[in-house]
Order: C-alpha cells, then structure tokens, then sequence
C-alpha cells in the first residue's frame, strides 16, 4: 500500500506542477518578452521486488522554457533596424517640410530679391526703389537665418535625444548586469534555472537593441556579455560599462558618445553607433542634418560672394564704386581641445570664390614640417605652401586660408567652410544709393565717323578693378585705314577674340588689328565693334557717372539664371532644388524602409511567437489535461486508502 500512496502522490504532484506552470502561462499571455514553460516529466528509478521491477510513479525533471535563441536573434536584428529607420525618418522629415514649404523655404525668398533688383533697374534713379530692393534682401537674409536655427534646433534636438538615449541605454545596461547576478546565484543546478529572470533579461536586451543594435553572448552560469558596433561592451557578465556623452572636441555644439575616462572622454568614432534609435539618430545627423546646413550655407556663401564680385564691378548713385552687397562669410574653424598648450595656430578661412564652393568640410593638421588640408568627401590633400606664409593666403576650394602663429605637432584644426554661413549672411549697406546697379563705364560713336561700325556699351570684369585699371579720363581709339588697325590704348596688352573663339594679344603699345564682330579686351574693359570703319573713326570708352543707368543692375538680376554654383554648373535655385530633392529622396527612402521594416519585425514576431508565445487554446486543453491527471491520481490514492483500510479491518 505504502508503494502504491507514493505513486499517487508523485502523481499527484506532478499534476500540480503542470496546473500551476500552464496558469502562470495563461496568465502571462500578454507580458512582453514571456515564454511559455512546460512541465518535463520523467520516472525516478524502479524498485526490485525480487520478481521484477515495478515503477515507483513520476517526477518533475525540468520546468523548461520554450526558447529560440537563433529567432531572438533575428528579431532583435530587424528590430534594430526599424529603430533607426523611424528615428531617421521622424528627424529627416522635419527638414522634408521645411524645404519643400512654399511659405518658409527659400525659393519665394530668393525670387523676391530678385524681382527687388528687377523692379530697381525699371527706376535705378528712384530711392523708393532702392530701398525695395534692400527691403527684399534683408527678407532673403532673414529667411536664411529662419531656415539656419530651425536647422540648428533640430541640432540642438538630436544632442539631447542622443543624451537621452545613452542615460536609457545605461540603466538597462545595469539592470542586465544586476540580473546576470541573480541568474547565476540561482543556476548553480543547470536543470533548474529561474526562467522569468531570463524572460526579463531579455526583454530588456530588446530594449537595449532598440535604442542601438546589440550582439549578445553566453557565458559561464546562463550570464549574458551585451556589446554593440565592433565589440564596445555595455555588459560584462556582472558589471555594466556605462556609456557618456560629451561635446566634440572641435565643436562645442555637437555631442558625442564615448567611455569616460580617468579625466577625459575617450570619443568612440560614428561607426560603431549603427541600428537602435542611437543609429538612427547618429545618421540623421551626418547624412541629413549636416548636409542640409552645409548645402543651405553653400547657396548662401555662393550668393553673397558672387553677388558681390558683379556688385563691386558697378558704380552707386553717387558714381562711386559699388562696395561688398553682402558682408564677407567666415568659415567655421573649431580648435581641436587637444592641441599642445604650447601652439599659436591662428586659422582664418574667408569665402573668396563661391563658384568652386564644394559644401565639404576639411581637416588641418599639421605632421611637424607641412601644414595639410584634407577634404573629407574624398581624403584629397592639399598642402599650405609656403609655410610659415608671411601673410600670403592660398585658396583651396574657395576658401582663403590666412595661417598665423606657430603650430605644434599633431595639431587638428576642423574647417567647415558653409557650415554656418546662412546664418552669417548679412547685408551690408543700409543706403540704397550705394547699390550700384551702373556700369562704370560708357561707350559712345561720334556722329562725325564715316563708316557704319557699331559699338557695344561696353561691360567690365574683374580686372578692371586691379590697381591702375579702373578708368580715370576717356579712352579715345582711332581707326588707321592703312593699316587697319585701331590705336588709342593704354599701356596694358589688348586681347581680340574673333566670333569663332580665336584670342590673339596684342602686346602693350602696339596697334590693334581690326575685326568686325571681334570683342576687345584691356584692362578688364570689354567691348565689340562690328561693321566697317572708315578712314581715322574714333570710338570713345567713358568712365560712367552712376546717374540713370542701370547696365550692372541688368548683369546682378541676370544671376538669378546664371550658372554661379558648383564650378559653374548650377544656379542658386537649382542648387536649392538639388538639396530639396537629396532631403525628399531620403525621406522617402527612410519611408519606404519604414514600411518594410514594419513587415519584417511583424513576420519574424509571428514566427518567434508561434515558438515561445503563449496559446491559450493550447493552455486550456493543458489546464484540461492536468486536471483530469490530478483526480486520477486522487482517485488512485483514495484506492490505496480504501485497499489499506480493508486490511486494517481485516486484523479486527
């Protein structure tokens, strides 16, 4: 009987075991990152009653967690991946907007200020209209500034989601350490391990992976090793290895990730932050954010400069030399904080030319003999020579490089040549008499010339503003019919260029071959004569006088459809379409990815949940089950007690 009651029990303990694991199941259907346990059962060892072996009942062997490791895996991975896609696309649709918004981008803006210099050439002697067009540029300006701090906002924005997202990442990190502890105190039998510790472990490893995508490892005692990127560890069995965030070292404004240190932060590169929000945060910003106030500083250093070249080559009201349109941009120069105490380095990078404008940044550093300029796009080097310069600057890409002082070994200086030019874009003058929409120079026939050549008004490039050039009385060219050549020149070599492109100079003093339909060139002044002279013509070039004219006004609207960007390739508008359409290609590449991304963790869910979620149809067959086993083995102990109390009644 003794046999037989312990059968029962065994049974009915068993029973027991699998009534309370399918109602722990059926009760944590819904909690994220549960796994559904099952009861394993096996037989302890028969006993030898001398005949033969008979069976001593049931035990319960394993309460055992249903588990993938190879789909978790690929759930994290995917999850990962729709982390950093929905963060990328929440932040790149921001600037999306902002662009493509008809109110507050910057193609109404640029368009007023042009339609300003239009309506200033239809009056140039009107003041009213003058200072319509400085009106029209000061808007210009002013929405590049509004575009440049809603850019720097969103800058602001993604230092402080950065922040958020290491100080989340470390407390998970912790946590995944603290139950490392536990899991290990308690799995010292490894048939017998706290399978609701692994449940939350893991989920909060999900949670870890979604902030940046992770790579976990097993170790000794069921304890986890959590790393990310190339092997950067934010748990090591017990000990979690936070993570800090601090400001670049060439660029207080922008944060960074990194390990702190006895007494600095040692910076983790970019790279290593892929997959998570993180990723996606990290991402935006230098494939998005980056760009976009590079590109917008780049129309905005390209304007103002070239603006300003045609400017310069007029006269204001006042018949004065037009002066700078718009005020000179400065580069963004950030010092590298580790630069020896002991260097003087002083780095000023001026805009000087922004048709070779790239919108790239550069790196400076200096190996101990050569002061060398990278371009990060594509690692170009260029070498500051002569070094020391004496005060002689050298342009690379646009940019006039002014080096001073004396730099020590290994020092880093980064240039960013458009990264805040819109916000530095001002106008300046206040007077719109000192627009000058004037050539400075006229061109008259006089009525006394015998033959029927016409003369161009005549129109001047940049060196006509080279000392000695700039014209002070008349030129007066007189035609020689003998010889066929024009005299009257100043002291300065004269090109012609024939209608087929062919340039012939004239060395300084020597009389010029005439050719109907040529332009003649000297002392930047150029001018085209065409139809046949006759015998001591004369063509008259005049310094203009500013007053009624509108000829460099004509030349400053006509920009607008010039090619002054990128090498001569584009116009500021179509360069302002070209990061209009970057900004919505990758937004609607990032919501495209969204949408698959979605899918993809939706199927790899259904699939690691048809191993390791929970069925209630399934549990309530179990629950069905281990109830009908539990009053069996009831039953089958009230046998034993009735069979035990017949023989007790037996020996009465």
């Amino acid at each position: 009987m003794t046999a037989l009651f312990g059968i029962a029990k065994t049974g009915l303990m068993a029973a027991q075991t699998g009534l309370t694991t399918t109602g722990h199941n059926i009760a944590n259907a819904s909690t994220p990152g549960y796994s559904r346990q099952v009861v394993v059962q096996g037989t302890p060892a028969p006993l030898n009653v001398g005949v033969g072996f008979i069976g001593t009942g049931t035990e319960v062997a394993q309460v055992k967690r249903i588990y993938d490791d190879f789909l978790n895996k690929q759930l994290l991975g995917v999850q990962a991946q729709q982390a950093s896609v929905d963060t990328y696309l929440n932040q790149i649709s921001q600037i999306d907007n902002m662009l493509s918004d008809a109110t507050v981008g910057l193609s109404p803006a640029l368009q007023g200020f042009f339609k300003g210099i239009q309506d200033a050439n239809s009056a140039p002697a009107s003041s009213a209209s003058r200072q319509a067009m400085l009106s029209a540029a000061e808007t210009m300006t002013g929405r590049f500034h509004s575009m440049n701090d809603r850019l720097s906002d969103l800058q602001s924005g993604t230092n402080n989601a950065i922040a958020a997202n290491v100080s989340e990442l470390n407390a998970f990190a912790r946590k995944v350490a603290d139950l490392n502890n536990q899991i290990a105190g308690l799995s010292i039998d490894p048939s017998r391990i706290p399978n609701d510790l692994l449940d939350q472990r893991d989920q909060i490893i999900s949670e870890m992976n979604k902030i940046i995508k992770v790579n976990v490892q097993q170790t000794d005692n069921h304890m986890l090793n959590v790393s990310f990127g190339t092997g950067q560890p934010l748990v090591l069995g017990g000990t979690s290895q936070a993570l800090a965030v601090g400001t670049s070292d060439t660029d207080p404004s922008r944060v960074v990730v990194g390990y702190q240190t006895q007494n600095r932060l040692a910076v983790l590169p970019d790279s290593v932050l892929i997959g998570g929000s993180l990723g996606g945060l990290v991402q935006f910003r230098n494939e998005g954010l980056d760009k976009a106030q590079n590109q917008l500083g780049l129309i905005a250093a390209g304007l103002a400069d070239t603006f300003n070249d045609q400017h310069q080559l007029g006269l204001d009201q006042n018949g004065q030399p037009g002066g700078k349109f718009f005020n000179d941009i400065q580069a963004f120069v950030g010092y590298d904080r580790d630069n020896a105490d002991i260097s003087t380095l002083d780095v000023q990078a001026t805009i000087v030319d922004g048709t070779a404008l790239t919108g790239d940044d550069y790196d400076m550093t200096f190996n101990g003999t050569d002061l060398v300029v990278t371009r990060r796009s594509d690692n170009q080097q260029t070498i500051i020579n002569p070094f020391p310069q004496g005060g002689v600057p050298q342009v690379i890409d646009g940019v006039s490089f002014n080096i001073t002082g004396a730099p020590s070994d290994g020092d880093h200086v980064e240039i960013r040549p458009t990264y805040t030019a819109a916000s530095r874009l001002q106008v300046a003058i206040a007077d719109g008499a000192k627009i000058a929409l004037a050539a400075p120079i006229s061109t008259a026939v006089p009525s006394s010339n015998t033959g029927n050549v016409k003369m161009s008004p005549g129109q001047v490039d940049a060196a006509y503003l080279l000392p000695g050039n700039a014209l002070a009385a008349p030129v007066n060219l007189t035609y020689d019919l003998a010889s066929n050549t024009l005299n009257g020149f100043p002291a300065v070599d004269v090109t012609v260029t024939d209608e087929a492109g062919v340039a012939t100079v004239f060395p300084a003093g020597t009389p010029v071959t005439f050719t109907s339909g040529a332009k003649i060139s000297f002392g930047g002044i150029n001018v085209t004569l065409t139809g046949t002279p006759g015998d001591t013509d004369q063509f008259n070039i005049n310094p203009g006088s500013g007053v009624g004219d509108n000829r460099n006004g004509v030349l400053l609207a006509g920009l607008q459809t010039r090619n002054m960007m990128l090498g001569g390739s584009a116009t500021y508008q179509s360069t302002y379409a070209g990061l209009v359409n970057m900004i919505g290609n990758r937004t609607r590449e990032a919501d495209i990815g969204s949408a698959a991304s979605e899918t993809a963790v939706a199927q790899a869910t259904a699939v690691q949940q048809s191993v390791s979620g929970v069925n209630l149809d399934e549990e309530a067959a179990n629950l069905i089950r281990y109830q009908q086993a539990y009053q069996a083995s009831a039953k089958v102990m009230a046998t034993a007690a009735t069979l035990f109390d017949t023989l007790l009644s037996l020996g009465g």
